[in-house]
């Protein structure tokens, strides 16, 4: 506790165990006091009624976007677009790009270690061809998303082969249709304790750290069109961990690079808390500097606001959801390394939110652009603004 190894060695004899734990306590206390303070007087801003959100003109978040050489778009799943005409309808008017939600992870696309099922995604790619979009991978290596039979069957000894088989049937697959790839999916965490800052997976167990630069090259020898990123998420606020891990993330895409890695773009999760006050844009634009120096593009590839702990009033908590968007990308955007913007769902008819992050209250979350009814929200008008503020590329 930093109140305790302040004191000196004459006050801790002075005071003895029992005044230190007292100290210790009341520090810890009044710290705890002082940031909900902070967050309740950040709720109370952006929950302000007098904010405005207004936006000019009625083009689309896609139109709006492309004006300003940036690509909107949004995460979708082939059983809701191809079951809800009116979803599909909406979701092809405001998206410019689409990354599949679940059907290019291992466990969507490799129901058995000799077979491959590309029915779904392939469905994907035909509604975006109709609908004129772009479309990107999600993803070839992770630690999660994998099938059942992985555990049982991949180890030191064939994980190089089942890796490299994998990527390079998956993107041949799609090869000159992709704009994008996830080739490597979340590979840090900083709380394993390692020098490099990895998280311990599967992957790194079988075949080591290597595994990353293997996939890349496998990837870009397999599909030399597409862009491919390197994606993680907390990497958005001012705190302790989330500044490791923006560290570690950095020191990875400096040593990718200074091998002649194939990678070509970071993408930033961005899942944004509506309650949480530790944002600092100065942190954030520095980050996105130091990352556009070695010559790569961002991606904000999973964009969307945790409402959990926000107030119950609806009105209220669509203005700080709003809020959070807007003072986030308007900061975000000024890099102009940033090339592209998906939000992860569009409505909040379908979003994962609600099985995953629930509400204590069992309010309906509303953590999108637009509401359960397909109708745009403050979230939207936010969106919307954030691009219109942006640069152009």
């Amino acid at each position: 506790m930093r109140s305790n190894r302040l004191l000196t060695r004459r006050h801790a004899l002075w005071l003895g165990l029992a005044s230190l734990t007292t100290v210790g306590a009341i520090a810890t206390a009044k710290g705890a006091y002082q940031n909900k303070q902070y967050q309740d007087q950040k709720l109370q801003a952006l929950g302000n009624r007098q904010r405005n959100f207004t936006v000019v003109g009625k083009g689309t978040l896609r139109q709006r976007a492309a004006a300003k050489g940036l690509i909107y778009g949004a995460a979708g799943h082939k059983e809701k677009l191809s079951s809800d005409s009116a979803f599909a309808t909406r979701f092809a008017q405001e998206c410019g790009i689409l990354v599949p939600e679940g059907e290019l992870k291992w466990a969507g696309v490799r129901p058995a270690p000799d077979k491959f099922d590309f029915t779904y995604s392939d469905w994907l790619v035909k509604f975006t061809r109709t609908h004129n979009m772009l479309f990107r991978g999600h993803t070839l290596v992770w630690y999660q998303g994998l099938p059942k039979w992985f555990k049982e069957t991949v180890n030191r000894q064939n994980a190089e082969k089942f890796l490299v088989e994998h990527i390079t049937t998956v993107t041949k697959h799609y090869a000159g249709q992709m704009h994008s790839w996830d080739v490597v999916n979340e590979a840090i965490e900083p709380e394993h304790k390692r020098a490099d800052g990895l998280r311990k997976s599967p992957w790194l167990e079988f075949l080591g750290p290597e595994h990353i630069e293997l996939a890349f090259r496998v990837a870009a020898q397999a599909d030399p069109k597409a862009m491919l990123v390197y994606n993680d998420f907390g990497l958005e606020y001012d705190t302790p961990k989330e500044e490791a891990r923006r560290t570690a993330v950095l020191k990875l895409l400096e040593r990718l690079k200074s091998r002649g890695t194939p990678i070509h773009a970071l993408g930033i999760q961005a899942h944004l808390r509506g309650h949480e006050a530790r944002f600092n844009p100065k942190k954030i634009r520095k980050f996105l500097a130091d990352v556009a120096s070695l010559g790569l593009k961002i991606l904000i590839t999973e964009l969307d606001v945790i409402d959990q702990k926000l107030p119950g009033d609806t009105a209220v908590r669509d203005r700080i959801v709003a809020s959070t968007y807007e003072d986030y990308l308007s900061v975000v955007l000024d890099e102009r390394a940033v090339i592209a913007v998906l939000t992860w769902g569009l409505s909040d008819r379908y979003t994962w939110h609600s099985s995953y992050i629930p509400r204590s209250d069992k309010a309906p979350v509303r953590p999108l652009p637009l509401d359960s009814n397909l109708k745009p929200k403050l979230a939207w008008n936010a969106l919307a603004r954030a691009f219109e503020g942006a640069p152009k590329r």
